[in-house]
């Protein structure tokens, strides 16, 4: 990539190499920079000198800089920027983060440039599961906007989100002095305002009113002033969202509307409770399915928190199933494996049910949550990977399948919890077939 020939670039922020500026603000710079040693693209936001020295606003600056640098390698999620190191440089500390192409969510909040609203309320539920993960880690963000939410995009499509910035987070398990109303004010819940101390509910107040603004196209609320603008987070309704553009049911504007309560109490109670409203709206039919016609990423990840295989999962194991599986439907009658044939791929059934037959009788029946095939991926050698059975679809069936190859690309954590399912599972086979054995009757 080449070099940006801006005069006042510089050469090099620490070992990176600078390509060009990303963009800049008062207090801060952001660069697009090479790691030379990784081989991987960086952003880097490097606080200005300046801001630092500032009598009134320095140190206010120094601990945004401390409260981002406390969080290098701590957060490991795909939809929240990872933050690789920070570095305390006298001219200007530094931090360095994922980069991610593509523009942030600010831009899909003009007139003219709205999202679909089923990719609004996907990104809303993607971006809830994001900040829960922050909440159990013992962070509110305190700053949850538009321009903080990157928009990875593919073919000009908005495809994933990944929340940045978290200078302003608040640590719930820091005995630090907290800075209060930290935050853009157009996305402040009203115990921002009034000091109160916060919880989850507030970042859920900011996250409704970022889906209102991407909805239809305008803040909750606006006014002259700041003054005005403050005066209505705390007294005034926003006004609904229902006729602000096409396919805006009143169930949709209910969801906004309760995650943007006066009092944190009337609120969802969690992000869980969040995403779950969020997610029903596409189960239910509430959004109107436009581009997005194939089953979501949000319609995956719960899928898969409802199955027994997946129980030890947690949600960024779960998101990894969700984007490295390969998901198949089969019709009723489709054979899964045949006898003889040698297996690569294993499948976790996620709706419908097989049924299992060794020499034309039937000797079991699987439904959701169970698995099939795993031979393929625990067997030592190719003669044990032959199936000894037929393995019929007997119900529409949604399957979660994976080959030894591509579950080896999956991170180390997430392929032991496989290992441990699996141990589950045959547990459970041997211990059936024993009893098969014992009272052969029963069982079949």
């Amino acid at each position: 990539m080449p070099v940006d020939h801006d005069p006042d670039l510089p050469a090099r922020i620490g070992k990176y190499k600078v390509i060009r500026r990303l963009g800049e603000g008062t207090t801060s710079e952001v660069f697009l920079c090479h790691d030379g040693f990784n081989e991987r693209d960086v952003a880097i936001k490097r606080v200005r000198a300046s801001s630092l020295s500032d009598v009134e606003d320095g140190p206010t600056f120094a601990r945004f800089f401390a409260s981002e640098a406390a969080l290098a390698g701590r957060l490991n999620h795909p939809n929240v920027v990872q933050i690789f190191d920070a570095v305390p440089d006298p001219i200007g500390p530094y931090v360095v983060m994922e980069f991610v192409p593509g523009t942030t969510l600010r831009t899909y909040c003009q007139p003219g440039h709205l999202l679909p609203l089923e990719q609004i309320v996907e990104i809303g539920f993607k971006c809830a599961m994001a900040l829960s993960y922050c909440y159990r880690q013992g962070l509110v963000h305190r700053d949850v906007k538009p321009a903080n939410i990157l928009a990875v995009e593919r073919a000009g499509v908005v495809t994933d989100v990944k929340i940045s910035d978290f200078g302003s987070a608040l640590n719930l398990a820091s005995d630090a002095t907290q800075i209060h109303r930290v935050g853009s004010l157009a996305y402040m819940s009203p115990e921002q305002l009034d000091g109160s101390l916060l919880d989850c509910r507030a970042d859920i107040y900011s996250l409704g009113a970022v889906l209102y603004h991407l909805i239809a196209g305008n803040p909750p609320f606006d006014g002259p002033s700041q003054a005005s603008v403050m005066h209505q987070i705390c007294h005034a309704q926003p006004p609904s969202l229902v006729g602000s553009r096409a396919g805006v049911s009143e169930a949709l504007d209910e969801v906004v509307q309760h995650a943007l309560a006066k009092k944190a109490k009337s609120r969802y109670p969690s992000w869980d409770a969040f995403g779950e409203a969020l997610a029903s709206l596409i189960t239910r039919h509430h959004v109107p399915r436009g581009a997005l016609q194939n089953v979501l990423d949000s319609e995956r990840f719960n899928l898969l928190r409802s199955l027994e295989f997946f129980t030890a999962f947690g949600d960024v194991a779960l998101w990894e199933v969700v984007h490295r599986a390969r998901w198949q439907r089969f019709g009723v009658g489709h054979a899964l494996y045949t006898r003889g044939e040698e297996g690569r791929t294993f499948h976790i059934i996620g709706s419908g049910a097989v049924e299992v037959y060794r020499d034309g009788r039937r000797v079991a029946h699987l439904g959701s949550g169970t698995s099939v095939g795993e031979m393929a991926y625990l067997a030592p050698n190719p003669e044990l990977r032959r199936h000894s059975t037929d393995v019929i679809v007997t119900e529409e069936a949604t399957t979660i399948s994976f080959t030894p190859d591509t579950l080896a690309r999956l991170s180390p954590a997430c392929r032991h919890l496989f290992d441990e399912a699996f141990i589950r599972v045959l547990v459970r086979r041997l211990h059936a077939a024993h009893e098969s054995m014992a009272h052969p009757r029963r069982i079949l």
